[in-house]
């Protein structure tokens, strides 16, 4: 009888935490889908693009500086911006990449 009669103040209980923290739990879930996880995508997207860097690729700089690439190293990429010119960049300095030889 003693089991039957504190049942109720139990479930009572187990419904205030879940009054108290799933509002909380529901706000971290909502997070990490909205969040979270679509920067997790674009951080891996953008580390494979720079891992992915090879000679004669045109590529765009953070700066807006357009190039072929003529050399690479693990942390530099050397640019040819026109005929004369080569610049020297971090890799995590390139933007995008336009994958292709140059047309003449």
């Amino acid at each position: 009888m003693w089991l039957a009669a504190n049942e109720p103040a139990q479930t009572a209980g187990i419904e205030s935490y879940l009054y108290t923290y799933g509002p909380l739990v529901l706000m971290f879930v909502v997070l990490y889908f909205l969040l979270i996880r679509p920067q997790q995508k674009r951080q891996k997207t953008r580390s494979m693009m720079l891992g992915n860097l090879k000679k004669g690729d045109k590529v765009v700089t953070i700066g807006g500086l357009h190039g072929t690439i003529l050399e690479l190293s693990d942390d530099t990429v050397i640019l040819r911006v026109n005929d004369v010119t080569k610049l020297t960049f971090e890799r995590s300095a390139v933007n995008a990449v336009s994958s292709g030889e140059d047309k003449k």
